[in-house]
């Protein structure tokens, strides 16, 4: 019966550390490798130093791109949704309603799955294919103007673009 007292590891799967830097009586003593004397003989070397050289980390760039402060977010509904509401007459309104889209979301209709009713479908926008689909139906589509009117939309952050 084997006992805790017993177990061992496998043969040659523990192995001792090197002990560095321990007298010049053994292996790797008194200067333990660094060479004699200088910089990287005293420990004084920084991570990523390149003997004053610019360091790699600080030649490559920090930032790239910009983000469009005046970018336009749609919430997209798709087909198969408008489907499984059963509504004939659909609105931004309507769906708020029904939880589907966030409170002053710019709803866009998507074109994923299929229509079997006519719809009256009233959208800010509508991808190629579900505006096909709506219509093969037998229904209508109307896009309703962005808030903001023909102007460009305001900005969503504070940044150099924001006073132009």
């Amino acid at each position: 019966m084997i006992k805790l007292h017993d177990l061992e590891p496998a043969d040659g799967s523990n192995k001792r550390g090197k002990r560095k830097a321990r007298g010049i009586g053994g292996k790797g003593g008194k200067t333990a490798g660094r060479g004699t004397k200088g910089q990287r003989a005293r420990n004084t070397v920084p991570i990523g130093f390149e003997g004053g050289q610019m360091p790699l980390l600080q030649r490559i760039p920090k930032l790239r791109g910009f983000t469009n402060p005046f970018r336009v977010e749609y919430q997209g509904i798709n087909l198969d949704t408008l489907e499984e509401t059963g509504l004939t007459e659909i609105s931004p309104e309507i769906l708020l309603e029904r939880g589907l889209i966030s409170k002053g979301a710019l709803l866009k209709i998507l074109g994923r799955g299929e229509v079997s009713q006519a719809l009256t479908v009233k959208a800010h926008g509508f991808s190629k294919s579900a505006e096909a689909a709506i219509t093969a139906a037998g229904g209508s589509v109307e896009t309703l103007p962005l808030p903001w009117g023909d102007r460009r939309p305001p900005h969503g952050s504070f940044n150099q673009h924001t006073n132009r």
